[in-house]
C-alpha cells in the first residue's frame, strides 16, 4: 500500500482531478474542479469512494493548480478519502484560495479541523451510528465552524436520523451553520414508500426522510446527490 508523502511539504498523493456538476452542499448544481486526495483513517459502511482508499498519484502544488486552471471553474472542492490526512493539504486551500477560487473542504470530521485558511468553506460530516464509525466524530471540530460552513449527517435508517437529530440539540448546530441531512440511497432506483419496505430495502429513500424532516419541523437542509442522479457511481463525475 503506498502511503501518503511526507517528504516534501508541497506533494500530495491525488486519486484523481476532474471537473464536474457539484452533487451535494451548498454549491450543489455548479461547475466544479474537484481534487480528491488519497487515503482515509475510516470505513464507513456506505462509503462510495473506496477506490480512494489507496493508490493515487504524487503531485506538487504547482501541478495541481496549473491542472485545475485548465477547468476554468470558479469553484474548487478538495475532498477525498479525507483530505487532511495529507499534512500539504493546508497549503493547497491556502493556494486555492489566494489564486481567487471558492474552495471548499469536505472532510470526515474525524481529525481536527485547525489551522484551516478562513477563506474556504468546510463541509464537514458528523458519522451517525449506520456508518459504523460514530465513535470517530471529533466533536471538538464544531467550536471551529462558521456561518458559512456547513455539518452533514448521511443517514441510514430512523434510528440514525433519531441520533442526528439529538446531536443538533445537544451541539446547537444550526445556530453555528447550516446542517444536511443526506439519505443513504440510490436516488433514481429507491421508490419504496413505507418504513417496513425501507427496512427490507436496507436504505432510507428520500421521501421518507423528507416526511420525518417536516413531521418534526427541522431546521435543516435535506438533499439529495446530485452527482448519484445523473451518473450513478461513476468514478470522476
Amino acid at each position: 500500500m503506498q502511503s501518503p508523502p511526507q517528504s516534501r511539504k508541497d506533494l500530495l498523493l491525488v486519486t484523481e482531478i476532474f471537473y464536474s456538476l457539484q452533487g451535494e452542499s451548498r454549491t450543489i448544481g455548479y461547475p466544479t474542479a474537484f481534487v480528491r486526495l488519497t487515503g482515509c483513517p475510516l470505513r464507513c459502511r456506505y462509503c462510495d469512494t473506496r477506490y480512494a482508499f489507496h493508490g493515487g498519484q504524487s503531485m506538487s502544488l504547482d501541478e495541481i493548480l496549473t491542472t485545475i486552471q485548465t477547468y476554468r471553474s470558479g469553484f474548487v472542492t478538495v475532498t477525498g478519502g479525507e483530505p487532511l490526512m495529507q499534512a500539504p493539504c493546508r497549503a493547497l486551500i491556502t493556494r486555492l484560495c489566494d489564486a481567487g477560487y471558492q474552495v471548499s473542504l469536505e472532510t470526515s470530521g474525524a481529525l481536527p479541523i485547525t489551522a484551516i485558511d478562513q477563506r474556504a468553506s468546510i463541509v464537514m460530516d458528523l458519522k451517525t451510528p449506520g456508518s459504523g464509525e460514530v465513535e470517530r466524530n471529533c466533536y471538538e471540530n464544531l467550536a471551529q465552524l462558521s456561518a458559512k460552513d456547513q455539518v452533514k449527517f448521511v443517514l441510514q435508517d430512523r434510528r440514525d436520523y433519531e441520533w442526528a437529530k439529538a446531536k443538533l440539540g445537544e451541539f446547537h448546530i444550526p445556530e453555528r451553520c447550516e446542517v444536511l441531512f443526506l439519505p443513504v440511497c440510490n436516488p433514481v432506483r429507491d421508490v419504496v414508500d413505507s418504513e417496513s419496505e425501507m427496512a427490507a430495502a436496507k436504505t432510507l429513500p428520500a421521501r421518507i426522510l423528507a416526511r420525518w424532516i417536516l413531521a418534526d419541523r427541522l431546521p435543516v437542509r435535506m438533499q439529495i446527490q446530485l452527482h448519484k442522479v445523473l451518473w450513478g457511481d461513476a468514478p470522476g463525475r
